[in-house]
């Protein structure tokens, strides 16, 4: 029960580090400011994390925990890979281009010159979470004959490039908004066009 309510108490503080970043950003989200937001002690916040880039390092894997359970529940859920992958693709672009993962690319920038740590772990979570568990499933696809290619970790990355392309640098330095349904639906599906006219076989059927 314990457990469960400090996991619960985690989530409230981690929700209040968001708002205080999308209020003031990240030189000035404080501890202090996260624990008045969450209404906890600094203490707490101090014993949870130790510091400031610790607590948005735990942000930061939780984001691509969420990823992750995201791409499992897609292919456990079709015998297709290619039909996982193509209804996984508007849930990956809504989730890398929303307001939590701007707020932390964000944070990223802000701690480049303070302990230049954050940036290189959001890099190394999308490395461990999205590119190869995509690889692997493009990996199947290639094993039954559906899609043709020499390295599926390129395959990879070919169609996060068609999907998302500078949409996060975009949305982090405010030049574009959130995404609506009509925009990422459009994305996505041209994204997807684009990667079969690269890597589909025939045995595709698409």
């Amino acid at each position: 029960m314990k457990t469960e309510r400090q996991a619960q108490r985690r989530q409230q503080i981690e929700a209040a580090a968001y708002e205080v970043l999308a209020e003031k950003g990240y030189k000035a989200a404080s501890m202090l400011a996260i624990a008045k937001k969450a209404s906890a002690s600094n203490e707490t916040l101090y014993n949870w994390y130790g510091n400031k880039q610790t607590l948005f390092r735990s942000m930061v894997a939780e984001n691509a925990r969420q990823a992750r359970q995201l791409l499992n529940s897609f292919e456990e859920n079709h015998d297709d890979p290619l039909e996982a992958v193509r209804q996984l693709g508007p849930v990956l672009l809504r989730v890398v281009t929303g307001e939590k993962a701007v707020a932390l690319n964000r944070a990223a920038v802000g701690d480049v010159h303070e302990t230049g740590q954050l940036g290189p772990t959001i890099a190394e979570a999308g490395k461990r979470t999205i590119a190869p568990m995509l690889a692997e499933v493009f990996g199947r696809a290639r094993a039954e004959g559906l899609l043709d290619y020499d390295d599926r970790e390129d395959v990879a990355q070919v169609y996060i490039s068609l999907l998302i392309g500078d949409l996060q640098i975009e949305r982090a330095i405010g030049v574009r908004s959130v995404l609506d349904d009509a925009e990422i639906s459009e994305r996505s599906q041209r994204a997807w066009r684009l990667f079969l006219k690269l890597y589909a076989t025939d045995n595709s059927g698409r």
